[in-house]
Order: C-alpha cells, then sequence, then structure tokens
C-alpha cells in the first residue's frame, strides 16, 4: 500500500501546485481574487505531500519491496543498506522526485519564512514555482512514474550500476539536486520580481540566501563528483571534460556569477539587469545540465540512467520555461530601473569584470559540448575533447585569476588604481619570484601550469587583504567566507597547475617480488590475493612503495560485481604532503607469465584540488550563516524596498 499512498500524494501535490498557479494568475491579471489567500496554504500542503511520497518511496527501497518495478530494476536483496537506500536517486524516477520534492519544500519553506518581500511579489514567486512543479509532475505521473508495480515480482532484483555503489556516489548526485533546485527557487524569484515590476535591493536580499545554499551544494556536489572519478574510474584523471562534467560545471559557473552579481544589488543597488539575466541563464544551466544527463544523448562514463524518449520531455520542459522566461524579461527589463551608477575603476566594476570572464568560459564549454550535437545532426562525427576546452578556457581562467588578485581591494562606487601601487608592485613581486622559482626548479614545465601555480601563490596572499585593518572579532561572518573561499580557489588552482604540470605515469607487468619505479618511488609486487565483499568478489594486490626509507602498502583491487555484472578498478591511494601515490591493479598479463598489469600515478599536491573545493564550500556556508544570523537579529521591514 505504501506505494500507492505515494502516488496518491504526487496526484494531490500536483492538484495544490495546480491551485497555486491559478491563484498567482489571478492576482497577476489585477484581481484579488477568492483563491489568492489559498496560495500559501497550497505550497505547504504540496510540500508536505511532496516529502511524504519521497520517503514513501525511500521507504519500499529501505524494505526492498521488488513489487515495485523501480526497485526490482534498481535494487537487490543481498545489497548493503546505504547502496538500497542510495537506488532511490541512481534512477529517472528517483531523481525527478528528488527534485520536486525539494521544490516543493523550499517553496512551502519560502511562504512560511520570507517576510521581507511584498505579497504580491511573494504570491508571483510561488505561482512561478507552482509552474515549474507542474512540468516535473507530469513527468512523473505520465512519463516516469516512481511507484508502479510489477507482476510478477522477482526474487532478487537487478541491483544499483557498480558505479555507484561507493558512499561519495550515495551523497553526489543529491547534493547537485540540491544546487539545481536552490537555481529554480532563485529563478522563481526573479520572474516573481520582473512581473511585478520589484527588481531593487529587497529582492535581492530575499533570493541571495538560495542562490548561496544553491552555490554551495553544487561546488559539494562537483567536488565530491571530481574526486569519485579520480578514484574510482582508474584513469587518475579529475577531470576529462566530459559531457556530464561540464553539464555540473555549466550551472556552477552561472550560480557564481549570479552570486557575486545579486550581492551587489543586495547592498549596492547597482547590476539589476546582469542579476536577472544571470538568474534565468543558471536556472537555463541547470535544466539542460538535468537533460544532458538523463536523456542519453552524449555519450558519457557518468551517465547511469538515461532514456531518450523521457530525456525528449525534460528538454520541451526545459524550452518552455526558458523560452517564457526570457520573452518576460525582453517585455519588463525596460522597466528596471537602472540602479546606482559606478565607475569602471571600482568593486563593482571587478565584479562585472567577474561576471564577464565566468560567462565567456560558460559560453565555451556550453559550445564545446553541444557542437557535436548539432555536428552529427547534420550528419557529421566530431569528437570535442580536453585539447579544446583546456586551451579555450585556461587564458580566460588567467584573466578571471588577474581580475580575484584586484577586485577585493577595490572601494565601491569608485576608487584609483594609484591608491593600491604598493599592494600591485607586492603582487607583481609575488607573481614574478614564484614564477621563476618553478622555472628553476623545472625549466620543461608548461606556460600555463607556470601561470597557474604562480597565480595561486599571489591569490593565496591577496584572498586575505580584505581582514587588513579590520578588529576581527566584529568582522561579519560574510567577509570571513569571502576570504575562505577565495583562498580555497588558489588552494584549488595550485592542485590543478602542479598536477597538469608535473604528473608521472607508467604501465607496467609485474610479477610477485618485481618492481617499479616511479618518481623516487620503489614500488615492489608483493602477492595477489582474492578477496570476497558483500555482492562482489576481487583480485588485490599487496604493493609495497618506499622512499627515502619510508615503506607503505597498497592493496589496489580489480573488483568483479554479478547484479548487474560489471568489473571495476578500486584504486589504492598514499596521500603524502607534497602529493599522492596512485596504483590500479588490471588483469593478468595475456602472455601468461604470471604477471599483472599494474598502472602507477605520482602526482605533485593532487589533494589541493579537493582540499580548496571543500574551502570554497566552507567559505560559502560560513557566510550564509552570517546572513541568517544577521537576518534573525534584525526586525523585518513591513514594506518591499526598490531603492
Amino acid at each position: 500500500m505504501m506505494a500507492e499512498a505515494g502516488l496518491a500524494a504526487l496526484w494531490l501535490a500536483a492538484a495544490m501546485a495546480l491551485l497555486q498557479l491559478v491563484g498567482g494568475m489571478t492576482l497577476l491579471r489585477g484581481g484579488a481574487g477568492q483563491l489568492v489567500p489559498l496560495i500559501k496554504p497550497a505550497a505547504y500542503v504540496q510540500g508536505a505531500l511532496c516529502a511524504f511520497a519521497f520517503l514513501a518511496l525511500m521507504w519500499l527501497f529501505y524494505v526492498t519491496d521488488l513489487s515495485v518495478l523501480l526497485v526490482a530494476s534498481n535494487s537487490h536483496i543481498d545489497k548493503p543498506l546505504i547502496f538500497k537506500l542510495a537506488g532511490t536517486w541512481g534512477n529517472h524516477e528517483g531523481s525527478m522526485l528528488l527534485w520536486v520534492s525539494v521544490l516543493s519544500v523550499s517553496g512551502a519553506a519560502i511562504a512560511l519564512l520570507e517576510k521581507r518581500i511584498e505579497s504580491k511579489t511573494l504570491n508571483a514567486t510561488l505561482a512561478v514555482q507552482a509552474f515549474i512543479a507542474l512540468g516535473f509532475f507530469a513527468f512523473l505521473l505520465f512519463a516516469s512514474n516512481p511507484f508502479e508495480r510489477l507482476v510478477p515480482a522477482p526474487i532478487e532484483g537487478n541491483g544499483l550500476n557498480p558505479l555507484l555503489q561507493d558512499v561519495g556516489l550515495a551523497f553526489h548526485p543529491p547534493t547537485l539536486y540540491f544546487g539545481y533546485v536552490g537555481l529554480s527557487i532563485a529563478f522563481s524569484f526573479a520572474v516573481g520580481a520582473l512581473l511585478t515590476n520589484q527588481v531593487g535591493p529587497a529582492f535581492a536580499r530575499a533570493m541571495r540566501p538560495w542562490v548561496l545554499a544553491a552555490w554551495i551544494f553544487l561546488t559539494i556536489g562537483i567536488t565530491a563528483g571530481s574526486y569519485w572519478a579520480y578514484y574510482e574510474l582508474g584513469w587518475g584523471g579529475w577531470w576529462f571534460w566530459d559531457p556530464v562534467e561540464n553539464a555540473s560545471l555549466l550551472p556552477w559557473l552561472a550560480a557564481t556569477a549570479l552570486l557575486h552579481s545579486v550581492s551587489v544589488l543586495a547592498t549596492r543597488n547597482a547590476l539589476r539587469a546582469w542579476t536577472i539575466m544571470l538568474a534565468l541563464v543558471a536556472f537555463a544551466m541547470s535544466m539542460a545540465g538535468t537533460f544532458l544527463v538523463r536523456s542519453g544523448i552524449l555519450t558519457s562514463v557518468h551517465a547511469f540512467a538515461v532514456d531518450p524518449e523521457r530525456g525528449a520531455f525534460i528538454l520541451a520542459l526545459m524550452l518552455i520555461y526558458t523560452s517564457l522566461a526570457f520573452v518576460i524579461f525582453a517585455l519588463r527589463i525596460g522597466s528596471v530601473k537602472q540602479g546606482e551608477p559606478f565607475q569602471f575603476i571600482s568593486r563593482e566594476g571587478g565584479i562585472v569584470a567577474n561576471n564577464i570572464f565566468l560567462s565567456v568560459i560558460l559560453a565555451v564549454v556550453l559550445i564545446g559540448t553541444l557542437y557535436p550535437l548539432a555536428a552529427e545532426a547534420m550528419g557529421d562525427k566530431i569528437s570535442v575533447g580536453p585539447p579544446y576546452f583546456n586551451k579555450a578556457t585556461v587564458p580566460i581562467a588567467v584573466l578571471l585569476m588577474l581580475a580575484l588578485l584586484i577586485g577585493p581591494m577595490l572601494r565601491w562606487r569608485r576608487d584609483d588604481l594609484k591608491r593600491l601601487k604598493y599592494w600591485l608592485i607586492g603582487g607583481a613581486a609575488i607573481l614574478l619570484c614564484s614564477g621563476i622559482a618553478v622555472w628553476k626548479f623545472a625549466p620543461d614545465v608548461g606556460l600555463f601550469p607556470l601561470l597557474g601555480i604562480a597565480l595561486s601563490l599571489a591569490l593565496a596572499v591577496a584572498a586575505w587583504l580584505p581582514l587588513r585593518g579590520r578588529k576581527l572579532l566584529r568582522t561579519p561572518l560574510p567577509i570571513f567566507g569571502m576570504v575562505i573561499a577565495h583562498f580555497g580557489i588558489a588552494v584549488s588552482v595550485f592542485g590543478m597547475a602542479a598536477e597538469s604540470g608535473f604528473s608521472s605515469e607508467t604501465l607496467t607487468a609485474l610479477a610477485p617480488g618485481e618492481s617499479a619505479e616511479i618518481a623516487g618511488w620503489q614500488v615492489k609486487l608483493d602477492d595477489v590475493n582474492p578477496v570476497v565483499g558483500d555482492n562482489w568478489v576481487a583480485i588485490e594486490g599487496e604493493l609495497q612503495a618506499v622512499k627515502n626509507g619510508n615503506a607503505f602498502v597498497l592493496r589496489p583491487q580489480s573488483r568483479q560485481f554479478f547484479k548487474p555484472e560489471m568489473q571495476t578498478s578500486e584504486a589504492a591511494l598514499l596521500t603524502r604532503w607534497n602529493g599522492q601515490l596512485y596504483a590500479v591493479i588490471a588483469q593478468p598479463d595475456q602472455e601468461g607469465d604470471g604477471r599483472w598489469q599494474v598502472r602507477l600515478w605520482w602526482k605533485p599536491f593532487v589533494p589541493f584540488i579537493w582540499y580548496g573545493g571543500l574551502l570554497i564550500a566552507v567559505g560559502g556556508i560560513i557566510a550564509l550563516l552570517g546572513r541568517m544570523f544577521r537576518r534573525a537579529k534584525k526586525p523585518a521591514k513591513s514594506k518591499w524596498q526598490t531603492s
């Protein structure tokens, strides 16, 4: 009965979303209407019903109810519990139910907690959210029912994709989806403000926490996904410019630009048009990401729940939402006030430069991801890979780093670079000295790794400059958050540059007792043994790595899963302060002489990539907490402010 109850909850939630939408439409047409007072209660009920539906699906996976088609297709009676629960969202139906559930619960939270904006604009925002939710309700109820029964029920179930049977992947997809939904809420705020002609600082202050939360989740999701691909797929790469990787990067780039723009609008009453446009673009990129991941239109090692027909449904939703929003933007943007003016040499000017560089990178990545589709539609097969993306994005990223170095030190409204001459000279000296030091150490290093290391070191120092002259105990938490996030970017870029410029790799075949050398490490294969897990068997290599008299043991595995059948590589990682030794063992050598294929990498400072990603997220969390504490202390205003 739980499946039927969950399905009934979805139908009722869809009815509440329709009531929200109709109530909002009557309000926008100029009438008070009897349905308007029902908008908020409908949002509450919709959120509760969707939460119940998702919890019902989780319960079905928890008890492994194989009479439900989704459970039978994505779970197994012998699968560990955490991966049973992860199967809830590791598929079309569950992931879309998670999307609409988070969207509905967030709408209920907005209706309950948002007290600082005009009632008409709040109701318009909730109506836009209902419009978005209705599309996904239609997808779930008519094209992708998560509660469909299966008769007769199988005995065991098919099991979850083995690549998804990883603790990191149990949390990676939900964080990305939370980020996508956060951007949909920002989209609703933007369209609601446009419809009611209330684009101003108050609107920005209401939207900012949702943008910040979405950005935090996207940052965590991308960082976790990058690390999962690094250790789970066995190729030793942390970013391959895979289409699905790009699909998560696109909304993050837009959200980063939006976060800066909405902060300027909230505090300085500037960049109104930028904020609205970026809110629409960010949501469009989140929808595009969902389409690319779920449609199967692009081949990717990261795509696990693909269906072209249902992908076409998502594409239709994306086109409807974004086209209508941009039509409203085009019709209403003329009525949006300009806001406060500012000079090019100012903090606002630096943020505009930041937005331009991020937008250019977004456009480059989007074109590189979608161009093969266009070429294939015209009869050509074209592959766009890392050479294109690296050459096209890295130079722009260098300019972005330079903007990050200077921008936070500028004053609001207007400034003079002469005031910063000593800081600029100091920054140039750090760049020059670090560049020379790296070049002396490794004269064959490429230009961009050299620039990346030099810029990251300069940014690591410059990131803390906004704290100069402040009393730290009285400094607002958002300032600390910004400083830590920018420092995290420096740490991450340093890891990227060092890994790309100085990595070593070797592929060899070893018999027990034989050794290989890499970057000063002596790695000996001691033994190979069979290992049995909960739902897999494996061969496990025992490697002894020795350097400077220090010995360590690594145990890479080659696993074989049976439900479903798949072979995976479990890399062994040895982390040191200056890098990571990465080992993978494969099948026996084809010559049958008792040797095993072993691949080794030495990756200097590669953990800094993920340390930096975590620091960026921590900075965002600190800033969000600061905003929430400040908002809790500050009394709500009764009127929507536009000036």
